[in-house]
């Protein structure tokens, strides 16, 4: 009995062992390898390069005053539509000292003239009507008693010029009232009522009072390396991803390349300009930031191939096109435009053939 177990026990050791060889050694044995293969299809192919900016209105003014004084009254609002000419604030004037001081003076002393220019006519005038004197020698005083009235209008109305900035000849075309100068929507208001504002002169840009702009034409203002601009030109089509509306693309106008770069984190950089073309469905606000691809070229349902599985050997171009399941052959092929994914197929391949992907 003994024995029999001592040779069972050999035995079942020995399978053990010889199984665990076994094991291992299948473990050990390569599996081969089950390539993927992709086909050619038809599809649009854009070769195109990105340009970043924003998209802002054509014509933006900043409405500023032509005399210094405080804000009186603002009559607009941000969003509002304005017409040209219409009112959107009003200044109160602050005069200066010393020209109120001087315009006063000049009052009195077209007053003390007048008075004395009075005198003089009033006695001409009956020495006239009882003929001591001629005509020829009444007429002077006649005129310098006109001259004397308008010299003391004139200061008057100086005076009212200086310490309330209007007229009473002006009437409602003072300096005072601030009047949009183009048709277009109220973009900002940055000064409020009660602060002080400064004219615009040759030597003070001035305060602005509102900012006006024709939201009814916008353009996409953006920025192309160096590397990129020789390859655009002017009546290019732009394709406007505006970030704000990500639900649907704009189309844009290549209108104008900046003759001159500058200096951009490094690199040179080149301004361009793009026409776009809005449609009734969105609201494009002033300053949304915005990226543009330009369209370098395009072929529209054109045989096509992910660019990743050719084969790049010695300028020549191949991929490996199945046979038999799993083998594969090296076939050249023609290619065109390329966006970076896909490529497009000119000769050499149809859109049954099966390609070998790379691993």
């Amino acid at each position: 009995m003994k024995k029999f177990i001592r040779i069972f026990g050999i035995i079942l050791i020995l399978g053990i062992f010889a199984g665990t060889i076994g094991f291992l050694y299948s473990k050990s044995k390569s599996r081969p390898v089950e390539y993927s293969t992709t086909e050619p299809f038809y599809t649009d192919i854009i070769r195109k390069t990105v340009a970043t900016g924003s998209v802002v209105p054509r014509n933006e003014i900043e409405i500023k005053p032509t005399v210094s004084g405080i804000i009186d009254q603002i009559f607009v609002s941000e969003g509002e539509k304005v017409t040209n000419g219409q009112i959107i604030a009003r200044i109160r004037i602050v005069p200066n000292m010393v020209n109120l001081n001087a315009a006063e003076s000049r009052v009195n002393r077209a007053k003390i003239s007048l008075e004395e220019a009075r005198i003089n006519f009033n006695r001409q005038q009956q020495l006239f009507e009882k003929e001591v004197i001629a005509e020829s020698e009444f007429i002077p005083y006649r005129i310098a008693l006109k001259n004397a009235e308008e010299e003391l209008e004139s200061a008057e109305n100086n005076l009212q010029l200086v310490r309330d900035g209007v007229s009473r000849s002006s009437g409602e075309t003072s300096n005072t009232l601030i009047r949009s100068t183009i048709d277009g929507m109220v973009l900002s208001v940055p000064v409020e009522v009660g602060n002080s504002v400064i004219e615009a002169n040759n030597f003070n840009a001035g305060t602005t009072i509102v900012t006006v702009a024709d939201m009814g034409e916008m353009i996409f203002k953006g920025k192309v390396d160096e590397s990129e601009v020789g390859k655009i030109s002017e009546g290019m089509d732009l394709i406007l991803n505006i970030g704000a509306i990500d639900e649907t693309n704009f189309t844009a106008e290549l209108e104008h390349i900046s003759p001159k770069g500058v200096e951009d984190s490094g690199a040179i950089q080149f301004e361009i300009r793009a026409a776009v073309k809005l449609d009734e469905t969105h609201f494009i606000r002033a300053g949304y930031s915005a990226t543009a691809d330009i369209v370098l070229e395009r072929r529209d349902s054109v045989l096509a191939l992910e660019e990743s599985v050719l084969i790049f050997d010695n300028g020549d171009i191949y991929v490996e096109v199945e046979t038999e399941l799993q083998v594969f052959e090296k076939r050249p092929v023609k290619t065109g435009i390329s966006d970076g994914i896909n490529i497009e197929i000119k000769e050499g391949l149809t859109e049954t053939d099966k390609i070998k992907k790379r691993v």
